[in-house]
C-alpha cells in the first residue's frame, strides 16, 4: 500500500468522523482536538513514510550487492559455479533469501515487478536443490579433509587470495549447513558446523542468527557424540544467555546425571575417548571409501621406480593404420596393471564446444542401473548430469566415433551410444565397475551385444582442484586433462571381468568437470581381439 493510498484513507476515516459527529466540532476547543488528532496523524504518516525508507533502502543494498556479485559471476559462469562456497550461496540466495526481498517489497511494489518474480520463482531452486548443495560442501569435507575454517574462509586449495570468484560463509551460511547435517542425524557435520558459526559469532559478525540456537544445536549434537563434558559446558554457557531455556534446563540436569554415571566407570571412558581420537567423517568407516578419499588428495600407490621406467610415452599409428601413418596421436602408459593408457591432443577445442553444445539442452541427473530390477533410478554415489548424443545426429559425433574404432582397433557399432557427463561442485561417482559381473547376468541383456568390454574416457575441461578418476584396486590417480583420453579394457581377452579395473570419480572441488564416454561392448570384437584361453588372459 502506497502512501498516498494511507494518506487517502486517513483524511476520509477524519472526514468521516468529523461529519458525523459536526455538532460537536464546531467549537474552538474540538478543533484544537482535531488539530491534535491530526499531528498525530502526521506523525504516524511520518513513522510510515520512515519505515517505507528504511525498507526501500534495505533492497538498495541488496540490489546493489548483488548487482556486483552478478557482474563478476556472469563474466565466467562455470569459474564462478566451480567454487562449492558459490555454489552453495546461490543455491540458498535464490531459495531462502530472494524469498524474503519479495516478502519485504510486496506491499509497495509495482505489480510489474511481483508477477515476473512470481512467474520466475518457479524456476528457482528448491529445498532440496540448497539441501544437495550443503550435502555437497560436507562431501567435500570429507573427502579433501577440509577444517570448516578453510570452507568458510573459501580458501580452497587452487584459490588464489586475488581470486574475484573467493567467497566466504557468513554465520547463517554455517548454521544452515548445521541443520541440515542435523536433519540427517548426521551430529559430526552439525558439531563442525554450529562450532563454526559460533566461533564467527564470538568473533563480533553481525547476523540475525542469535547464539542460543547455535548452542542449543551445539550442545545435543556433541552429546550425541558421547561427549557429556562439552555438552555440559555449552549447555551452561546457553543458560547464561538465556536462564529460563526449559529444554537447556531439562538437558542440564541430565547431563550432569549421565556424566556422573560415566565417571564411575572409568575403563568406559578410556574406551570412549580412543573412540573420540579415531573419530572420522560421516561414512569413512569402509576401507574401500577411506582408500578412494585417499586417491582422491592424490594420497596414491607409488609405483616403485622399477615399475614406472616400464611406463612410456610414444607415437602411436595402431598397427600402421592409413589415416595415423603420417600423423600419429600422442599416447602415454599411465598405469601398468591394469593398462590405463591415455591419449594426447586428441579432440579439438571446437569438437568439444559442439558436444557440449548439443549435450547441454538434454542434460538430466545421471541414472545407474539397478542389479537386481535392471531399472535406471538416481543414486547418491553417482552425482553429475548426463547426456546421451546418438551417432549420425552430427558430423562431429560420426567423427568422434570413427576416432575411437580407428585407435582402439575396436568395432563401435555394437557400442553404447557417446555419453556426455557434467559434474559440477561435488559432483562424484563412487567406486563402480563398468562391465557386468557374474551376480549380473542380465545386466546388458536388453542391447544384445555382450558386456562391456572397454571404456574410452574424454576429458573435456580442466579442473582446478579435485575431479580426478581413480582406482582403489591399484592405487591409481588418473588427472583430468582437457584434449585427452584415457582407455582401458574391463574384461580380459578371455572374457572374464577384470576386477581391478573398479573406479571412482572423484568430487570436484575447484572448477567443473565434462567428460564424454564411449562403453565398447564384445559383439563385433570377435576377430579384433581374439579370445585368450587363460581366465586373466
Amino acid at each position: 500500500m502506497g502512501v498516498r493510498s494511507v494518506c487517502c484513507i486517513l483524511l476520509i476515516s477524519l472526514i468521516k468522523s468529523s461529519s458525523a459527529h459536526s455538532d460537536v466540532f464546531t467549537s474552538i476547543g474540538h478543533m484544537t482536538d482535531l488539530l491534535f488528532t491530526e499531528k498525530d496523524l502526521v506523525t504516524s504518516l511520518k513513522d510510515y513514510i520512515r519505515a517505507e525508507e528504511r525498507k526501500l533502502e534495505q533492497v538498495k543494498q541488496w540490489a546493489k550487492k548483488l548487482d556486483a556479485l552478478t557482474a563478476t559471476a556472469t563474466q565466467d559462469p562455470e569459474g564462478f559455479l566451480g567454487h562449492p562456497v558459490n555454489a552453495f550461496k546461490l543455491m540458498k540466495r535464490l531459495n531462502t533469501e530472494w524469498g524474503e526481498v519479495e516478502d519485504l517489497v510486496l506491499k509497495d511494489m509495482s505489480d510489474g515487478f511481483i508477477s515476473n518474480l512470481t512467474i520466475q520463482r518457479q524456476y528457482f531452486p528448491n529445498d532440496e536443490d540448497q539441501t544437495g548443495a550443503a550435502k555437497a560442501l560436507l562431501r567435500l569435507q570429507d573427502t579433501y579433509q577440509l577444517d570448516t575454517q578453510t570452507i568458510s574462509s573459501g580458501d580452497l586449495p587452487g584459490v588464489t587470495t586475488s581470486s574475484p570468484f573467493k567467497s566466504t560463509l557468513k554465520v547463517d551460511d554455517c548454521f544452515e549447513l548445521g541443520k541440515i547435517a542435523y536433519s540427517d542425524a548426521d551430529y559430526y557435520h552439525t558439531e563442525l558446523w554450529m562450532a563454526q558459526a559460533l566461533k564467527q559469532l564470538d568473533e563480533g559478525e553481525e547476523t540475525s542468527v542469535d547464539v542460543v540456537s547455535v548452542l542449543d544445536y551445539l550442545s545435543y549434537s556433541v552429546y550425541q557424540q558421547g561427549e557429556l563434558e562439552r555438552a555440559l559446558e555449552h549447555t551452561k554457557r546457553l543458560l547464561s544467555v538465556d536462564p529460563e531455556h526449559q529444554r537447556a534446563l531439562g538437558n542440564l540436569k541430565y547431563f550432569d546425571y549421565q556424566l556422573a554415571k560415566q565417571k564411575k566407570a572409568e575403563k568406559e571412558q578410556s574406551a570412549k575417548e580412543e573412540s573420540k581420537k579415531e573419530r572420522v567423517g560421516k561414512g569413512e568407516y569402509f576401507p574401500e571409501k577411506r582408500k578412494y578419499q585417499q586417491l582422491c588428495r592424490g594420497q596414491g600407490v607409488r609405483m616403485t621406480p622399477r615399475r614406472q621406467s616400464r611406463l612410456f610415452c610414444r607415437y602411436y599409428n595402431n598397427n600402421r593404420h592409413p589415416f595415423y601413418m603420417i600423423g600419429p596421436v600422442k599416447q602415454e602408459d599411465e598405469w601398468d596393471r591394469p593398462r590405463i593408457i591415455r591419449y594426447h591432443d586428441i579432440i579439438t577445442e571446437k569438437e568439444m564446444e559442439k558436444v557440449k553444445e548439443l549435450a547441454k539442452p538434454r542434460l538430466h541427473r545421471a541414472t545407474i542401473s539397478n542389479p537386481v530390477t535392471g531399472v535406471l533410478e538416481t543414486a547418491q554415489y553417482r552425482i553429475s548430469k548426463s547426456a546421451w548424443l546418438v551417432a549420425h545426429e552430427h558430423p562431429v559425433v560420426d567423427r568422434i566415433n570413427q576416432r575411437i574404432e580407428d585407435i582402439t582397433g575396436l568395432d563401435v557399432k555394437t557400442a553404447e551410444e557417446l555419453q556426455v557427463a557434467n559434474y559440477g561442485v561435488g559432483g562424484q561417482y563412487e567406486p563402480h565397475f563398468d562391465f557386468g559381473r557374474k551376480d549380473e547376468p542380465d545386466a546388458f541383456k536388453a542391447l544384445g551385444t555382450g558386456n562391456r568390454i572397454a571404456t574410452w574416457l574424454f576429458y573435456m575441461s580442466d579442473v582446478t582442484a579435485g575431479g580426478a578418476t581413480v582406482f582403489p584396486e591399484v592405487g591409481a590417480t588418473v588427472k583430468p586433462m582437457k584434449g585427452t583420453a584415457v582407455f582401458w579394457y574391463n574384461l580380459f581377452s578371455s572374457g572374464e571381468g577384470d576386477y581391478s579395473t573398479r573406479h571412482a570419480a572423484c568430487p570436484v572441488l575447484l572448477g567443473n568437470k565434462w567428460v564424454s564416454n564411449k562403453w565398447i561392448h564384445e559383439r563385433g570384437q570377435e576377430f579384433r581381439r581374439p579370445c585368450g584361453l587363460k581366465e586373466t588372459d
